[in-house]
């Protein structure tokens, strides 16, 4: 019996939680080969008995194929099964539905129209060019802006059938993999919904969607502190938020209420820094002057207040508006290395940020509603 020969038959075996195979899900542990025993340790993200059943018929099904008279013995565990915290080691468990996301980052603001969708479409973009693997979670589901801003407007995610359940693969533009209400909502259809849909909406986006393995999953948040962000923290541990803001005195005021809401003390998500959009114009004909049209120091403020940092200052340019509307971000466009490299400062800055935090502080333990 060969482990090599082992390893290829269970790279068959696709996970019906996550839709990777077993292999390059990295769920496969200590695999063991003393014929005629194979042993192993698979790692799952919850320990549902038809979930386990399924996985361990399939593991059976998979190794007997290639080695008829194997003893196959599976050993299941669920690492991100933990005590919530303060509750103390006997109190509820969690289990994380996205074992296989590294990073779930926040991006909020108090208001619109501060370009918090243009901040997240382009700080995913950018912790993928600086080599992490990445997605993008469109969960503003009033104004779902990602559609427009990948180019990815009209087309539709297809379903996939995982062990007799529907799952949802995402659109990918530039290598990105994408979930957006814009998919699935016809671009002129007003969204009315109420709590219970809407929470239904954002689970089935984490739960029920085909997400790779990444480092990252960027979620671009509704303006406020609604019912799209309770339910967000809820369903996943949120490792940290990145506020957005304009320079201006009302924008600062409603980016506070924001950062309030995760400082909450049942929410408690590390703020890993400000943004500040829109900090001063510049005209392409004149790139070394700026003009500080909506004042200045708001995201400085904000920073000191979230106890974070200013994560960069990203100018009003016309090209950021124009990539934004064609389907074409900024950060990748390398004709404009000004502008480039202030989102390239940034995706850098949260990176580092994600790093500290992950090292100095525990995982955000999701919220738990009281009835």
């Amino acid at each position: 019996m060969e482990v090599s020969r082992i390893a290829e038959a269970l790279a068959t075996v696709t996970d019906p939680q996550t839709g990777q195979d077993l292999i390059t899900a990295n769920m496969v542990l200590h695999l063991k080969v003393e014929p005629p025993n194979v042993s192993f340790t698979l790692q799952l993200p919850k320990l549902e008995a038809n979930y386990k059943q399924q996985l361990n018929f399939a593991c059976q099904e998979a190794i007997l194929g290639v080695y008829p008279e194997a003893q196959v013995h599976v050993h299941m565990q669920n690492p991100g099964m933990t005590p919530q915290a303060g509750r103390g080691s006997g109190g509820p468990q969690q289990t994380n539905p996205l074992p296989h996301v590294k990073n779930i980052i926040a991006v909020a603001s108090g208001k619109g129209g501060v370009g918090k969708s243009t901040v997240a479409v382009n700080l995913a973009l950018g912790l993928q060019q600086l080599g992490g693997a990445v997605g993008l979670l469109d969960a503003d589901v009033y104004g779902p802006s990602a559609p427009t801003m990948l180019g990815l407007q009209g087309q539709k995610p297809t379903v996939e059938t995982v062990y007799g359940k529907p799952k949802i693969k995402p659109l990918y533009a530039y290598g990105l993999p994408v979930m957006s209400t814009g998919f699935v909502v016809e671009p002129e259809q007003a969204v009315v919904l109420r709590g219970p849909r809407l929470a239904g909406i954002i689970k089935q986006f984490i739960e029920e969607t085909i997400w790779p393995p990444l480092d990252y999953l960027i979620v671009d948040l509704p303006p406020g502190t609604g019912d799209v962000q309770l339910t967000l923290v809820q369903v996943v541990s949120v490792t940290g938020a990145v506020l957005v803001t304009t320079p201006q005195e009302v924008a600062l005021a409603d980016a506070v209420k924001a950062m309030n809401m995760f400082f909450l003390e049942n929410v408690n998500v590390p703020v890993l820094g400000v943004v500040e959009n829109m900090s001063y114009f510049t005209p392409a004909e004149l790139p070394n002057n700026k003009y500080y049209i909506f004042g200045q120091g708001g995201g400085k403020s904000l920073a000191k207040k979230s106890n974070s940092m200013l994560l960069g200052q990203i100018p009003l340019v016309q090209s950021i508006r124009e990539g934004g509307d064609a389907g074409t971000p900024a950060v990748l466009d390398k004709d404009n290395e000004v502008v480039r490299e202030a989102w390239l400062k940034v995706a850098r800055n949260v990176a580092r940020q994600t790093a500290l935090r992950n090292e100095m502080m525990a995982p955000t333990a999701r919220v738990e509603m009281k009835n």
